[in-house]
């Protein structure tokens, strides 16, 4: 197969990955870790590739949530007092956890582990519906609580774990409810994703050649409609449903990772 054919088509399932996983509560991340184990580009290339569709992803909840982000409202500030852990952590040790961590066993543990946390969660949450001190909206949310739950998404830097997961598990740990932790996760995202990917792309020194700036785009185009689905996807599902389903999901996939990389290694 012609090679601008074979990264095309890498460049539509890796951006699908992408726009599909980045706000479930189910590790973006990982799962690229995992698909990059059977297609990927040159190591180099792959990291800018993973960069620039998150950027799509990210485009598309600033487009789906532009009448709540826009004018600037306090949902910002509180969106910046939250990342403001990541950005100290995550610049402290990313680079340490990119190199130690970033493999499928790791992953494959985060998911299990992240799973069962999640069950645990809504079994809390089912009890905790009715409480008092319930946060129904996201106006609610005290800039104390957007800072602990940026707390919470440092968890993130484990591969596997969800940066969505992270944060909708921290937010209704203290009090969010499910819609509430889900919104907030999404404004959360974008200040923190944008952090990482311009870090990410300064150190990025290398040229493009036209083929690589066409695969770029495409894998930017199709993670940006594919995340756009799901941001609506999984704003209206909160509504009506809990997140177990994501919890069995990680389980079964952590535990599918385990036994092909052992039947591998045998």
């Amino acid at each position: 197969m012609d090679l601008f054919l074979l990264d095309t088509i890498k460049s539509i399932i890796l951006g699908i990955v992408e726009g599909f996983t980045e706000f479930l509560p189910i590790s973006s991340t990982g799962h690229l870790i995992l698909v990059n184990q059977f297609i990927s580009f040159n190591r180099k290339f792959t990291l800018l590739f993973d960069i620039v569709i998150q950027l799509g992803a990210i485009l598309a909840v600033l487009f789906y949530f532009r009448k709540k982000l826009w004018p600037i409202s306090n949902i910002w500030y509180k969106a910046i007092v939250g990342v403001l852990p990541a950005i100290v952590i995550g610049g402290l040790f990313g680079a340490l956890a990119e190199e130690k961590l970033f493999n499928p066993w790791v992953v494959a543990l985060a998911l299990l582990i992240g799973g069962i946390i999640i069950l645990l969660i809504e079994a809390r949450e089912k009890r905790a519906t009715n409480a008092p001190t319930r946060i129904i909206s996201v106006k609610d949310l005290s800039y104390k609580t957007a800072f602990f739950i940026g707390l919470v998404q440092c968890l993130s830097i484990i591969p596997g774990t969800s940066r969505s997961a992270a944060t909708i598990i921290g937010a209704m740990i203290f009090g969010a409810s499910r819609m509430v932790a889900t919104e907030f996760s999404f404004f959360l995202a974008i200040p923190t994703m944008l952090a990482a990917s311009v870090y990410s792309l300064l150190k990025y020194n290398a040229p493009l050649n036209s083929q690589q700036f066409f695969v770029l785009s495409v894998g930017f185009i199709v993670s940006f409609v594919v995340a756009l689905a799901v941001t609506k996807f999984l704003i209206n599902y909160v509504q009506k449903n809990n997140f177990k389903i994501f919890g069995w999901y990680r389980i079964v996939l952590g535990t599918i990772i385990i036994i092909f990389f052992i039947w591998k290694i045998y």
